[in-house]
Formats: structure tokens, C-alpha cells, sequence
């Protein structure tokens, strides 16, 4: 259930070293762990571009119908894969978790991941407790973020505009990487869970919503279809998978992928 158009593999390759960035920590014991760490990070540095460091929005949907203890544990593995990735290539990470409107967003970690020292392995050295205070942060403030918007509707569309202004505002010469965890389920503007769409039928309602351009850009909707009671059926969730990549394609982004599970957009 996974379309993907890609014009350029550097995300993906760096998604993957973040990847076996977090197999290598779960696999090695607290003694080995540090050179473990430090020595992916090194591989993973080779895969930056200086040039334009990335700045990586997390959109987080919050409503109800993917909230779930083991939904918001795969969240925060996926965040945590995109703040080391960040840091290691001096980057520039928002985490904001959004429901109903461009408005109802709640910010829950804004911030440069650049970090200093004299050498390149005394920077990354310092990443590992630069994360940790990253994802205190984020797992403290999800919650309560969820709680305070309102659960009146999910409007995924308008992220994308809130991206491109956040990629203004921040100026410079950073790269958006922009990951979406939603189970793709919009019901504001248009009702994506009211039936199963075809191919055909899911990219022309793709063409309908006005969306920014983001070009150079990369784009990850993951967990479509991922709901906290229930599956839907694997036709609605090949729909969802056809909409959000061609409405991604609309935006020019330079790579675009649309996945039911985020593991498979990082591999």
C-alpha cells in the first residue's frame, strides 16, 4: 500500500542511517552503545548537505481516531529518527500537533539542532543528550497538546500551506523535510473516511484543494489508515495512499511518499 515518486535519494538514504541509528542503539549493551552511536552518526553525516541543512517539520494529528498508546509510541520513535537526523546534519526541527484548522496547532518543540564543539566528533558527541532533551520535551507536551484542540475535525491540506510559511519565516538556506503521522482521515473541506476511493477517483479529488508549492522539498505522509479502533478496509487505505501522493505531487515537492506504516517510509 505504498506509492512513491522520488526525484532525488538523499532523504531516503538519510531516513535509512537514522533507522539503523535507532537498531544499533536498541541492539547494543550501555557499555558498547556510546561508540555504536557515535560511529552511525558518523555514517550518517556523510549523507548531509551542508549546503542546504534540513529543516524538518513534524505535523502530528491529534484528534481522536488515532489516538492510542501504541499509535503514539510509533509517533515518537518516528520523531526522535527525525531529531537525530536533524542534528547530525546541524539542522532545524519543528514538532506541532494540529486537528481542525491551520489554526488549531499547538507547538511542542521549535528550535535549531546545530551543535557546537571544535571537531566533528565533539559535535556529534553532544547529540545524544541533545535528543534526549528534545523528546522529554515532545513526549511532556503531546498530551496535553492533544487535549487542548479542538476534536471538531482533522484538516491535513492546510499543513501543507503552514509548512511552506514556516519555510519562509525561517529563511536561510535550509531544505524542508516535512513528515506528516496522520491516518490520513481529513473530514474538514472534504470526508476522505465516507467510502473507499479508486485510484482514479482519489487523484482527481486530489486536484480540487489549493496547495503551496514546496519545491526541492520532501514530503512524508505516514500512518495512513493507522486508527486507534479498528482497520479500515486495504481499498480506503490504497486511496488515502493515491490522494496524499498526488496531492503532494501538486505541490512540485521533489520526493513524495505516502505509506500506511512509517517504518516502510524510512527504509
Amino acid at each position: 500500500m505504498t506509492i512513491a515518486i522520488k526525484r532525488e535519494t538523499s532523504y531516503a538514504t538519510i531516513f535509512f542511517f537514522a533507522l539503523l541509528l535507532a537498531l544499533v542503539l536498541a541492539g547494543c549493551s550501555s557499555e558498547s552503545s556510546p561508540r555504536g552511536e557515535l560511529g552511525a552518526n558518523q555514517e550518517l553525516l556523510k549523507s548531509c548537505d551542508p549546503a542546504a541543512p534540513p529543516a524538518s517539520l513534524v505535523q502530528i494529528d491529534g484528534t481522536g481516531s488515532s489516538n492510542s498508546d501504541a499509535i503514539a509510541s510509533e509517533r515518537m520513535t518516528a520523531v526522535d529518527s527525525i531529531a537525530r537526523r536533524t542534528a547530525v546534519c546541524s539542522g532545524y526541527l519543528r514538532v506541532v500537533v494540529f486537528s481542525s484548522s491551520s489554526a488549531a496547532t499547538v507547538v511542542l518543540f521549535d528550535g535549531p539542532l546545530k551543535m557546537d564543539g571544535a571537531t566533528e566528533n565533539a559535535r556529534l558527541k553532544r547529540i545524544p543528550e541533545a535528543i534526549t532533551n528534545v523528546m522529554n520535551k515532545v513526549r511532556s507536551a503531546y498530551a496535553p497538546a492533544v487535549q487542548a484542540l479542538p476534536q471538531s475535525g482533522s484538516d491535513i491540506t492546510a499543513q501543507l500551506r503552514l509548512a511552506a510559511e514556516w519555510t519562509q519565516q525561517l529563511g536561510g538556506d535550509y531544505r524542508l523535510h516535512l513528515t506528516v503521522l496522520s491516518d490520513g482521515f481529513q473530514n474538514i473541506g472534504m470526508d476522505l473516511a465516507a467510502r473507499a476511493l479508486s485510484k482514479q477517483d482519489a487523484e482527481l479529488l486530489a486536484t480540487q484543494p489549493a496547495v503551496p508549492k514546496l519545491s526541492e522539498a520532501s514530503v512524508v505522509v505516514a500512518g495512513l489508515g493507522r486508527v486507534a479502533e479498528g482497520a479500515p478496509p486495504s481499498a480506503m487505505v490504497e486511496g488515502l495512499v493515491s490522494y496524499y501522493t498526488k496531492l503532494c505531487q501538486r505541490t512540485e515537492a521533489s520526493s513524495c511518499t505516502a505509506v500506511s506504516d512509517y517504518a516502510t517510509a524510512i527504509r
